[in-house]
């Protein structure tokens, strides 16, 4: 009798142990799902998302819905298990989603930060599809270089060498691409005043030809949009940001009431670009009640692959993309959809 009740606490302690195991032990695997999704027309933890003051704004009657992959990222083994056959998650090696060589909180700082830029792009898509230009303009003039005593914080390059100035990119790109020592003719405006200034290069502690200014880019505008939401990361967004906002600025409703979810990176020029997991974000827009998924032409094969009934994949390659498949479903006409060998 002895021997067997041993026996019995010997096989307890080892369930108790293996159980521990398998509720305690962590594994190099993430759980990714399916989100919360983000109404940009709404609010949000008692706020607005997205507010416009210092003029007129508006309250759709339908919804554009950002949406997000939920990450779970400190899993146990059973947890591995679970999700193994649940086929609303997916286990992926940790490493795809935190690289090896950053901390779970470096990756989640830079999320943080795309997020970030992803609201100024939407927002200077936007209001660039509204009519206002984008400004390079000079933020500080370095003494003793170049450009001091010729151009002063807030001049507004509108040309080099007669070339019209896009983007400060290009600009600096110019000014590099011939050798310290050379001439350019700067135009630019000081108080609504046209003028032109020649400005000699000179090579800058990286050796590289510079003229001493530091560039800005301004916007200007005659109101305020502010874009409100934490706990959310990435540059995804942007697409939604750009439609809330000019949903929010225009006085029809470009929802035409309906609940409209999707996704995509968008570029200052209003390119959208494509996004990771799209099939969980359709899952979200699903379960969350959208009738249209806003897709980048970049991710239809697979959002095609992960379709799920009632819910048409609208193919978008730009902001005018999905204006127009907002427009369509208004309408009642048939956007452009995705197809599995969709592409841009």
């Amino acid at each position: 009798m002895r021997r067997r009740g041993l026996t019995v606490v010997v096989g307890v302690v080892l369930v108790a142990v293996l159980t521990g195991a398998l509720l305690w032990i962590k594994v190099p695997y993430v759980g990714l799902s399916a989100g919360p999704t983000v109404d940009t027309l709404g609010v949000h933890d008692n706020s607005s998302v997205i507010t416009v003051s210092e003029r007129d704004s508006f309250t759709p009657k339908g919804q554009l819905r950002l949406t997000t992959v939920g990450v779970s990222p400190g899993i146990s083994l059973l947890d591995a298990i679970y999700y193994w056959f649940d086929d609303d998650t997916a286990v992926v090696p940790r490493d795809l989603v935190y690289p090896p060589d950053k901390s779970q909180k470096q990756v989640d700082q830079e999320n943080v930060e795309q997020f970030q830029r992803s609201q100024t792009s939407a927002e200077t898509a936007a209001l660039k599809k509204l009519g206002y230009p984008v400004f390079v303009s000079v933020k500080d003039v370095t003494a003793g270089k170049p450009a001091d005593g010729k151009l002063k914080s807030g001049d507004l390059i509108t040309t080099v060498d007669g070339q019209p100035v896009k983007d400060i990119a290009t600009t600096v790109k110019t000014i590099r691409s011939k050798p310290a020592g050379s001439a350019f003719t700067i135009g630019y405006t000081r108080g609504g005043t046209p003028a032109t200034v020649s400005v000699t290069s000179q090579a800058n502690e990286k050796n590289e030809p510079a003229i001493g200014v530091a560039l800005d880019t301004i916007q200007p505008h005659p109101f305020k949009v502010t874009v409100k939401l934490d706990k959310i990361g990435g540059p995804s967004a942007g697409l939604m940001f750009s439609l809330g906002i000019l949903a929010k600025l225009d006085n029809k409703d470009l929802t035409g009431g309906h609940i409209i979810a999707g996704t995509g990176t968008i570029d200052d020029d209003g390119k959208v670009g494509p996004i990771g997991g799209v099939a969980h974000k359709i899952d979200g827009a699903k379960r969350d009640k959208a009738k249209f998924f806003l897709t980048p032409a970049d991710n239809c094969a697979e959002a095609v692959r992960n379709a799920v009934p009632g819910l048409p994949l609208v193919k978008v390659s730009t902001l005018d993309d999905a204006l127009e498949a907002l427009a369509a479903i208004r309408e009642g006409r048939q956007p452009v959809l995705c197809t599995a060998g969709s592409a841009k």
